[in-house]
């Protein structure tokens, strides 16, 4: 199935335009049920070890493939990937750290964390992260987690943000705009046909990393 689908994009990059999607519509569609089934099924086991994530439906957790060209100066009317973030409260809508699958011709990936959280959430989590930075380190620096989580991604501030000590020995995690780790996969990871065993395995080492977010993410949200 994540073989078809790699090829899938990979033909719609060079053909993208309503045309060519269009009479490649049902292929779309079957594809996109697929990666569905699949989505549920990463779902309902990370739901064994993170329980908060049970009930979730993949349907809300998956991101259209149609791009929002209004502002854009990119006109082509598609995404060229598959992707689903799998978080309580919202699925891929939620503010909650969470699970997130990408399949992209040449840029697969999994990632977890939070990704461009508003400015309040951000000054919020900044603030439990230094006032509980030798935890936080911790967590990624477990040799699994370092091995598969090599760093933070994202925006990173040229200096340190207001109310921080500047010699801040771990000034660069405090300079993020995001809080997010990302395992880049070649795309032949999500052909095997035990893909989904090792993404699991993958998603179970950032699990204290978003409970960890979490707790800062549901007292944001008045859910503590």
């Amino acid at each position: 199935m994540n073989a078809e689908i790699i090829q899938f994009l990979t033909e719609l990059r060079q053909n993208n335009n309503r045309e060519w999607f269009q009479a490649n519509k049902s292929r779309y569609d079957s594809l996109r049920k697929g990666f569905i089934d699949e989505v549920q099924q990463l779902i309902d086991r990370i739901a064994l070890f993170d329980p908060e994530i049970a009930g979730l439906e993949a349907k809300d957790c998956l991101f259209r493939i149609y791009r929002d060209i209004r502002f854009s100066p990119d006109k082509t009317p598609y995404k060229i990937h598959f992707a689903a973030y799998m978080a309580s409260c919202g699925g891929r809508g939620s503010e909650r750290a969470g699970y997130y699958i990408h399949l992209e011709p040449g840029g697969c990936l999994l990632s977890g964390g939070v990704w461009c959280p508003p400015p309040a959430l951000l000054k919020a989590l900044r603030k439990d992260i230094y006032e509980n930075i030798e935890d936080f380190v911790a967590i990624m620096e477990k040799p699994a987690f370092k091995k598969t989580y090599p760093t933070m991604e994202g925006e990173v501030l040229k200096r340190m943000p207001t109310g921080y000590p500047s010699d801040f020995k771990y000034d660069e995690i405090l300079r993020h705009k995001d809080f997010s780790v990302v395992s880049y996969k070649p795309d032949e990871f999500f052909f095997e046909p035990d893909w989904m065993d090792k993404a699991i395995e993958d998603f179970k080492l950032l699990y204290p990393f978003n409970q960890f977010l979490n707790y800062t993410v549901d007292e944001y949200l008045g859910r503590v």
